[in-house]
């Protein structure tokens, strides 16, 4: 099920909605792990199995370590149990087909056979619930975290549907104390509208729109023209940008509707004066849990300047290979390992402070763009011909933009660049903003009616 449904629009959250409200508070988490477990079991209801497996595993292992604590021992076993489990888990489903195309290339380079193989289908968000489950085993083992005994409460945590299958990515105590009481207020509920109408906009009538141009220019061959191949990338640049902030935005209003204060997840990234910035501002769960359970345990800063690059690249290597199993995925997190580690010289500094912030903006964007490509492409071969198109060595695909999708790209465009965050208007809100809230809301629902939904770009991370 998505959010940019009918079903969901208009059954699935107002039942969700009227439930929550009416149940007694005991009852709430029940009936939200019930429904989130619906929501995600709507394509495979099989694959619910594997998040159930995820949540006994780790709840169980945190008691466990707090078991070991109250004996005298650390409960260091059971934490790296749990972390194999995890990252064994999503291994399997999301590296398997990776791992054996490998194989079978080295295999027929030697003039072997290939290994016979079905692929593994992915699981909607194992990338997202495996790193929220994960990273509560292990704020446990630090001890910055008390386990929980109460497996209801932390199987809703783990299977809320608003967050579920593309995040933000929310740490137990972000929300333990929140789901003990589900505190549902008029405020909060009309936040959580504003959020969920505006990020239903940004999905529908900008990412959804943009997504034909996206996948014409990138899937078609490489344009004749440098012209094409730059509108493509600007196209793919704020549809990525708009579908993943507006699915943010959708789960952060339902999480306010239901009485749950979710972390933001963007805040204008490409407003951005700096890579290092743009980290700050782009998909802000994510970096700050690399930081917090990969840069820092590594070393971080505290190894002198040449580990601190090592443990940048490497982060945004393992960063890019979260993304997905493909060649291209490692090197769009080496290209932004190699940024941050250019970023972090003082020679680079020194000469960056001398820019103008606008120009600084504008390079910074140029880099996330030209990382995009990497991101898009279907292969390094794909990515290196987009790149020498780019430059005006084009391929043969002549595929024609309509003026009025030149129109939506630049309306995106300037949305992305000067209007303020999603963040910034509710918490600004004004009768204009419950105004255009109003207009806005009749008009993705008219769009849904006539033209099928778009997936969610994260769906397949």
């Amino acid at each position: 099920m998505v959010f940019a449904s009918q079903v969901f629009l208009y059954w699935f959250l107002p039942l969700v909605l009227i439930g929550t409200l009416l149940l007694p508070r005991w009852l709430r988490n029940p009936f939200l792990t019930a429904a989130s477990f619906l929501f995600y079991g709507w394509w495979r209801p099989d694959y619910a199995l594997l998040m159930l497996a995820t949540a006994s595993f780790d709840f169980g292992a945190a008691l466990l370590i707090d078991h070991a604590r109250r004996r005298g021992g650390s409960g260091r076993g059971w934490l790296v149990l749990s972390v194999i489990a995890n990252l064994g888990l999503l291994a399997w489903f999301k590296y398997a087909n990776f791992a054996v195309g490998i194989f079978n290339d080295v295999l027929l380079w030697q003039g072997a056979p290939p290994v016979p193989w079905v692929e593994v289908l992915l699981p909607v968000g194992i990338s997202f619930y495996t790193f929220q489950s994960m990273s509560y085993t292990i704020d446990v083992y630090r001890g910055d975290l008390k386990a929980t005994r109460h497996f209801g409460d932390f199987l809703c945590f783990v299977s809320l549907f608003p967050q579920l299958v593309a995040g933000p990515i929310v740490r137990y105590a972000d929300v333990a104390d929140q789901m003990a009481v589900h505190r549902m207020t008029v405020p909060s509920f009309a936040q959580g509208v504003l959020w969920f109408i505006f990020g239903l906009a940004k999905k529908v009538l900008l990412a959804d729109l943009l997504a034909p141009v996206v996948s014409g220019l990138f899937d078609a061959g490489t344009p004749a023209s440098a012209g094409l191949a730059w509108t493509g990338l600007a196209a793919y640049t704020l549809q990525i940008y708009c579908d993943f902030s507006g699915y943010s935005d959708m789960a952060i209003g339902l999480g306010l509707m239901l009485g749950l204060r979710f972390p933001f997840n963007f805040e204008s990234p490409y407003k951005a004066a700096s890579i290092t910035e743009f980290w700050r501002r782009w998909h802000i769960t994510l970096s700050t849990w690399l930081r917090d359970y990969l840069y820092i345990p590594l070393g971080g800063r505290r190894k002198g300047p040449l580990r601190t690059q090592v443990n940048l690249l490497l982060t945004m290597l393992l960063g890019g290979l979260w993304h997905g199993a493909n060649w291209t995925f490692i090197a769009w997190g080496a290209w932004h390992g190699l940024l941050l580690s250019i970023e972090r010289v003082a020679m680079f500094r020194r000469f960056q402070q001398w820019l103008p912030r606008a120009l600084q903006v504008g390079l910074t964007l140029l880099c996330v763009m030209l990382g995009w490509v990497l991101f898009r492409a279907h292969s390094m071969s794909d990515a290196l011909d987009w790149f020498a198109a780019l430059a005006g060595n084009g391929g043969d695909s002549l595929l024609v933009v309509a003026p009025m999708q030149y129109a939506i790209l630049a309306l995106a465009g300037v949305l992305a660049l000067f209007a303020p965050s999603t963040r910034e208007i509710v918490a600004n809100a004004s009768p204009r903003t419950v105004v255009c809230a109003a207009i806005l809301l009749p008009l993705t629902m008219l769009h849904l009616h006539w033209q099928d939904h778009v997936p969610f770009l994260y769906y397949q991370f």
